[in-house]
């Protein structure tokens, strides 16, 4: 029999899968959706005489130090005009995973892959996204390919998509090019051995620096939070700890939003509809007015994004310490982003945060099923093909995979709260100061700040609201149902 502390992840494992069938979620792959993926004999291979050979260029790719499922490549050229052209390039998962077929109709009721503190269930079988539809090292590999010309100024001037043969020279990680890029630390030995991959990845992070600028100028949002991450020994649950952006994560971010951009812009100028990602005005803009004001700063009375990132850019130069907590206040604030069908003859809706207004979700096929639905509309518009879904078809998709993102995030937290609950279990009494997270009819709750947990406060809760800070003291917890009940404490 397994001791307690070696059951930790057992137990986190099994609340996940239970989670995952009350909210209409797949835990497993059918005998079916195995068969086929078992039935594949390598990578895909494609004679079309359009793909061009790009494997020469200096691919490289950042994800977290244990990912196996890349879904993307990067390369950037200065251009003689003092431009720097930036070439993304996205695994075809659509070469491998034929529209219709199970292993596409599992991706497709999950919509995503779910990434749980105790494990993870892929949206397609890790034969297919760890492996023969990743982008893996020394591996060549079949790839939609974005580019667009950046000029000095930050706006695209040029950009196009097509189909291109691929081959990924470094994996490389966040933390490690981010120690690089920051002076903290050497090159990491995967970057030294590709001779000309530290010049490139300097061009890289120059341009993202320009794109980020830009988008700031025109609205985007400042907002650094801190990832809630557990951490195991062996099986054991051994902590919490939070994990915050860093400059090769922003990096790919600002790259990702240029190719999303391209892609939403390309199928705009090909007469075809888009699944876009959309995040319109803030719920509760007058709570964030609020926020401000009790931190000296007006905001207008109508939501402002350009005003929003002024009062934002200057927290986080005031106070960088609590400003993943303002930031996390806000994100709150602002609801959640959703999938809508755009048409061209649209106006389109637009991303407040990213202040962008043509945004799709293209770069990430491997782990969300609307990526996939981008991929195949980026691929018949290319050939000159029909569009491959019907307008109906593209918005139940849309809708489904709102939907089905809600209940995956859902599920996500569950098991991040059974873990806070079963790290808590032995504290009942202790106090701690926090942030409080949610404020509506179903209740209010709270963050933590050490370690970094959310719970709810159920005694003392009146007159609290979003962005507030208090004092609370743990009641009790329920690993099972990941409930962690905090008591308010007034000041003497």
């Amino acid at each position: 029999m397994k001791s307690p502390e070696l059951a930790h992840r057992d137990r986190l494992i099994r609340i996940a899968r239970r989670a995952m069938a009350e909210r209409g979620l797949l835990p497993e792959f059918s005998a079916e959706v195995v068969a086929e993926t078992e039935h594949i004999d390598g990578p895909a291979a494609d004679r079309d005489t359009a793909i061009r050979d790009l494997r020469h260029l200096l691919w490289c790719s950042i994800d977290n130090d244990d990912s196996l499922d890349l879904d993307q490549l990067t390369v950037a050229e200065t251009q003689p005009d003092g431009a720097t052209k930036i070439t993304i390039a996205i695994a075809d998962v659509d070469a491998l995973v034929k529209a219709g077929s199970a292993t596409d109709s599992h991706a497709a009721e999950n919509a995503m892959s779910v990434y749980t503190a105790a494990v993870i269930f892929p949206m397609l079988p890790e034969r297919l996204s760890n492996d023969l539809s990743s982008l893996n090292e020394g591996q060549e590999r079949l790839a939609i390919v974005v580019e667009a010309v950046i000029a000095a100024d930050g706006t695209v001037t040029e950009s196009d998509v097509y189909r291109a043969l691929v081959l990924n020279h470094a994996k490389l990680s966040y933390d490690a090019v981010a120690a690089w890029l920051e002076g903290e630390a050497p090159a990491p030995p995967a970057l030294t051995a590709v001779p000309g991959l530290e010049e490139q990845l300097r061009i890289q992070d120059g341009v993202a620096q320009i794109l980020k600028g830009l988008r700031h100028e025109r609205g985007a949002l400042t907002l650094q939070t801190t990832e809630t991450r557990v951490v195991f020994d062996g099986d054991r649950l051994a902590g919490m700890s939070g994990v915050q952006k860093n400059r090769a994560k922003y990096l790919i971010e600002d790259f990702m939003i240029a190719a999303n951009g391209v892609t939403a812009g390309y199928l705009e100028k090909k007469g075809f509809p888009s699944i876009r990602r959309v995040l319109r005005s803030p719920e509760r803009w007058s709570r964030i007015v609020e926020l401000a004001a009790q931190l000296n700063f007006r905001l207008p009375a109508e939501p402002d994004a350009v005003a929003l990132e002024k009062f934002l850019d200057d927290r986080c130069a005031a106070e960088p310490e609590t400003f993943p907590d303002l930031s996390l206040s806000v994100i709150k604030l602002m609801g959640a982003g959703e999938y809508a069908v755009h048409q061209p003859s649209q106006q389109p809706n637009g991303h407040f945060g990213l202040a962008v207004r043509n945004y799709s979700h293209s770069t990430a096929p491997n782990r969300r099923y609307p990526d996939v639905i981008t991929q195949r509309l980026l691929k018949a518009a290319m050939a000159g093909q029909p569009v491959p879904y019907a307008f109906e078809t593209l918005d139940e998709m849309a809708r489904h995979c709102t939907e089905q993102e809600g209940n995956v995030s859902k599920v996500e937290r569950q098991v991040a709260k059974s873990a806070a609950a079963l790290l808590l279990s032995s504290r009942a009494g202790d106090c701690f100061d926090g942030i409080v997270t949610g404020a509506s009819e179903k209740g209010t709750w709270a963050r933590i700040f050490t370690p970094p947990v959310e719970g709810k406060i159920v005694r003392g809760f009146k007159g609290l609201d979003v962005g507030d800070r208090v004092r609370v003291q743990l009641l009790d917890t329920d690993v099972e149902r990941g409930f962690i009940n905090f008591a308010r404490l007034r000041e003497k």
